[in-house]
């Protein structure tokens, strides 16, 4: 599979008419539109950006769901959910029945099975064996992380679960991320990267000859999209 590689250097509009002609597509075609977001900071922009150019989009068939989740209650700062709220979340009128946190205020390996768990019965209202996203977004750490999937962790060799708990040495700390399983079920995964300082991992990933946890991303029925902010 070769992935498509976009350069921007207009990184939110860009991101966001990403995310909008997907949603529109997969609208028209199965009357749901299934996004995974990814946290830090490098998409709030983008968030931003959709909710202010979304116009017609019937939000109340949009489902959202997080890739990752820092083990916090969903008001601390550290939260992907609450950065997901600031961002665009409290701007659209979106069901709130139609957005789906991973709960990082429970014990690690309770918020990982529970997500898990919804997940499994939002998938069997679609017949699917594995919940399957229409757009999966991720971004890439400066160590070639993604979600989190950080190097030398154990949910790297996850093949059977969707959603773990996931102890991240460097910060000594657990975090609940999705698997390869379920990332490599999305009908498109893009990445969306910002950061000179990235751009020689991204160009080993893209060349074949690296084995970041970001190059393991590799749909199994879909498209793989790299979305750059540098030119």
């Amino acid at each position: 599979m070769t992935p498509e590689v976009l350069h921007t250097t207009s990184f939110p509009v860009d991101g966001a008419r990403l995310i909008l002609d997907s949603a529109r597509q997969a609208i028209a075609e199965r009357e749901v539109f299934r996004i995974a977001l990814s946290g830090g900071h490098t998409p709030a922009a983008v968030y931003r950006e959709w909710a202010a150019t979304a116009g017609d989009l019937p939000w109340d068939r949009v489902q959202i769901t997080f890739g990752d989740e820092r083990c916090v209650p969903p008001d601390d700062e550290q939260s992907n959910y609450l950065m997901a709220r600031k961002a665009f979340l409290d701007a659209i009128p979106i069901p709130p029945g139609n957005v789906f946190r991973i709960r990082g205020e429970l014990p690690p390996d309770e918020a990982a099975a529970e997500y898990e768990a919804r997940l499994a019965y939002l998938g069997s209202r679609f017949q699917e064996e594995r919940y399957r996203h229409d757009l999966l977004l991720l971004g890439m750490g400066p160590d070639g992380h993604t979600a989190s999937l950080f190097p030398g962790t154990g949910a790297l060799t996850e093949r059977t679960r969707n959603v773990v708990d996931n102890f991240v040495p460097k910060f000594d700390t657990y975090r609940v991320t999705f698997t390869y399983p379920l990332i490599n079920a999305a009908r498109h995964v893009c990445f969306m990267v910002e950061g000179a300082e990235k751009k020689p991992i991204v160009d080993q990933i893209l060349s074949g000859q690296a084995d970041y946890p970001a190059a393991r991303v590799a749909p199994t029925d879909g498209r793989l999209t790299w979305l750059l902010g540098w030119p």
